[in-house]
């Protein structure tokens, strides 16, 4: 493929320059640029922005919302989103569920729930990890029993992200037990505020409550809730992964991210010089700048793979191998550039309207937090361990 941007598409990136510097709140943009926390109100605002102007699903086809955009529109969207400091989407409904829904939902299921997922009505969060059951996703153990015209599901989910805001949950569910553990596995949507559902957060390294366990105790699900054939999940599953690999990776936050490490090495000095003029740390920032440009490639290989009606198979583990990688890499860089500025910080600093003293660098209050939570990438959505597995299944044949 043609990786030089053609006038159009620089038409377009002008376009998306002039939405940003127009409709996103520099007082988001600001909190994502400092690492400050954001509420569920900044997301759910910027959410609401992009659907305004058509661009919040823009991976859908266009008779369900999408913008009908190229793979290469695709691309330039994110990554000027992501060095303008707008914040992620969620990714749980339009990201993941959303394309699910499309590809094997039924015609009922696609007109009530994808508007919903546009217009916010609803907020998804996703249901696969289990205690014992993270990578390893076919051993899934929470259950869910046909009763009439509902399921009975109980057990137990973990890691939940943002479950602690979501008023829906897409859940992999056992709905059969005797026959192989991959074909026994269905995917079913759940009103978080059905009875017995309890949510408990779990706080992570960070200091962070982005997380949570959720339990399920004899909780009713209408039957009308089965994406798809009982016990064929495991197919829908694995479809959404591909879409969850690819945004894991991270482009557009590592572009940002790595201009962010610059601009730091460039005000830092070492026995008073820049550190950007310190060969090792140059000779690394160089390093995972090559990586980031190759991956820019590969993203494009993928997206260009979607857009086309296929499924990105093998690519979209390579992705998220080397897109978590280089994230981690960064964040590295910068904690190690903050010197002892990165050390433990009051976490009021990340809270908007902190009035108390900066210590260090404006970077610095982000890069102990950033660097503890990056640690998580090459785990969650199939560790990078699992991928290679795949890569080497795929390609390899072994």
């Amino acid at each position: 493929m043609d990786l030089k941007f053609t006038a159009e598409e620089e038409a377009f990136r002008t376009e998306v320059l002039d939405f940003l510097r127009e409709r996103l709140p520099q007082r988001i943009a600001e909190k994502v640029r400092n690492g400050r926390h954001l509420t569920r109100d900044d997301m759910a605002t910027w959410h609401a922005t992009l659907n305004e102007k058509g661009w919040l699903a823009n991976h859908w086809p266009k008779e369900y919302g999408g913008p009908g955009w190229t793979a290469v529109q695709k691309f330039i969207f994110e990554n000027e989103c992501a060095i303008a400091g707008a914040p992620r989407i969620v990714p749980f409904g339009v990201n993941m569920l959303g394309p699910v829904l499309i590809k094997y939902g039924s015609e009922e299921q696609k007109r009530y729930w994808l508007p919903r997922i546009l217009n916010g009505a609803d907020w998804w969060c996703q249901g696969y990890s289990e205690p014992g059951a993270g990578s390893d996703l076919a051993s899934v153990r929470t259950t869910a029993q046909r009763q009439g015209d509902h399921y009975i599901v109980n057990g137990q989910k973990t890691w939940t992200t943002l479950g602690h805001y979501a008023n829906m949950i897409f859940c992999l569910v056992r709905t059969a037990t005797d026959v192989r553990k991959q074909e026994g596995i269905s995917f079913l949507l759940v009103d978080m505020n059905t009875p017995g559902i309890e949510v408990r957060p779990i706080v992570t390294l960070d200091g962070e409550h982005e997380v949570n366990e959720v339990f399920f105790t004899d909780v009713r699900v209408p039957a009308a809730n089965l994406v798809g054939k009982e016990n064929k999940g495991w197919t829908y599953a694995k479809y959404l992964l591909t879409y969850e690999r690819t945004n894991i990776a991270g482009v557009g936050f590592s572009v940002a991210a790595l201009a962010r490490l610059k601009r730091a090495a460039r005000k830092l000095t070492r026995n008073g010089k820049p550190l950007a003029d310190d060969p090792q740390f140059a000779a690394r920032m160089a390093k995972v700048e090559i990586d980031l440009e190759n991956m820019k490639t590969t993203n494009l290989r993928v997206i260009a793979a979607v857009a086309g009606g296929g499924v990105p198979g093998a690519e979209s583990s390579m992705l998220k191998i080397r897109g978590t990688e280089i994230r981690q890499e960064i964040s590295s860089l910068l904690r190690r550039a903050m010197g002892p500025y990165a050390a433990p910080f009051a976490e009021e600093a990340l809270e908007e309207g902190y009035a108390g003293e900066a210590i260090g660098p404006d970077e610095a209050a982000r890069a102990a937090a950033q660097y503890f939570n990056n640690r998580k990438l090459s785990i969650f959505g199939g560790s990078n361990e699992i991928q290679k597995n795949i890569i080497s299944k795929m390609i390899l044949g072994l």
